[in-house]
């Protein structure tokens, strides 16, 4: 009767694959894997303690220059604030990136300008 059984198992094998198995559990926490760190809060320095560093790039923009705006210590609501006064002084468009402003185009005169009237020491870097 054994082998009766046994043969019948490889002739008609079970409906559902041993490979769909899924291992179910739980936590308190919930999947953890969702969870997203939390970025820490940066305090704005006060722009008499800060330099910024004006830069020159054309690279992997298809040969159009972008002025960068560098090394501020600056939250995300000062750095969108300091950005939108930036372009509207330019008359251009711009971006927030990692911590840096692009300003579209070759404005590093009006930048250092605008930031020196705002309390900020000004290096331009580059050619």
């Amino acid at each position: 009767m054994h082998a009766l059984v046994i043969s019948l198992l490889f002739l008609y094998p079970s409906p559902m694959p041993k490979n769909d198995y899924h291992t179910i559990w739980s936590s308190e926490h919930g999947d953890l894997r969702k969870q997203r760190p939390q970025p820490a809060r940066v305090k704005s320095l006060p722009p008499s303690q800060q330099t910024a560093y004006l830069h020159r790039e054309t690279k992997g923009r298809g040969g159009k220059t972008v002025t960068l705006v560098k090394n501020l210590i600056l939250s995300k609501a000062d750095l969108k604030s300091l950005s939108k006064r930036l372009k509207q002084a330019c008359g251009s468009g711009g971006t927030v990136n990692d911590g840096l402003i692009e300003i579209q185009g070759e404005h590093r005169k009006i930048i250092a300008e605008t930031l020196e009237e705002l309390g900020y020491r000004v290096k331009i870097a580059g050619g």
